[in-house]
């Protein structure tokens, strides 16, 4: 259980990191400064792989654990897993956005500066729900056999951005976070 938890909370805090880095990149865009779409798109394509395949999936089954073990806990489960959908979705749509501006297509500056922004109000409300809402009521409600279906749910995989071998395509971002790595 703990380690399940604290893996979550950890991966927050990353995730935090990241977001915090994107708003920095889209608000250097907003001024009419140089932003970095490599290393924005870079941070999204992390936020959405690593999310999707490794951070989510044990969520859900938790989630889904907890609303048994919890009833009370249904409306707010219900709606972090929309959340995961429609966090998924603004994903999507400034991906597209930024792939846009970096292939210098003409769109005007608000699509993608209102990209950046829902995804960034999502996301972040999203992460402090979860950590306000759920994850306390998580390790009190989930017994030991919840926690290993949950670990059950997806093989632990490794950090290709935050874990000891950073993925070829994250180094240049890894330095940015972390430049005494």
């Amino acid at each position: 259980m703990i380690n399940a938890l604290a893996r979550w909370h950890a991966d927050h805090v990353n995730f935090v990191r990241l977001l915090d880095l994107l708003d920095e990149q889209v608000g250097a865009f907003h001024l009419g400064e140089t932003s970095d779409y490599d290393l924005m798109s870079d941070i999204l394509y992390y936020l959405r792989d690593y999310s999707d395949r490794y951070h989510h999936p044990p969520e859900d089954v938790a989630y889904a654990r907890l609303v048994e073990r919890n009833p009370g806990t249904r409306l707010i489960v219900n709606r972090l897993l929309q959340e995961h959908r429609v966090i998924a979705t603004a994903g999507e749509e400034l991906f597209n956005r930024l792939n846009d501006a970096a292939a210098d297509v003409l769109a005007p500056r608000a699509d993608l500066e209102a990209a950046t922004a829902t995804y960034l109000v999502y996301y972040r409300h999203h992460i402090f729900s979860e950590e306000r809402d759920i994850m306390a009521s998580a390790a009190q409600a989930l017994t030991e056999e919840d926690w290993a279906e949950v670990a059950a749910a997806v093989p632990a995989g490794p950090d290709p951005l935050f874990g000891d071998n950073v993925m070829e395509r994250f180094v240049s971002l890894r330095r940015k976070i972390a430049p005494d790595v």
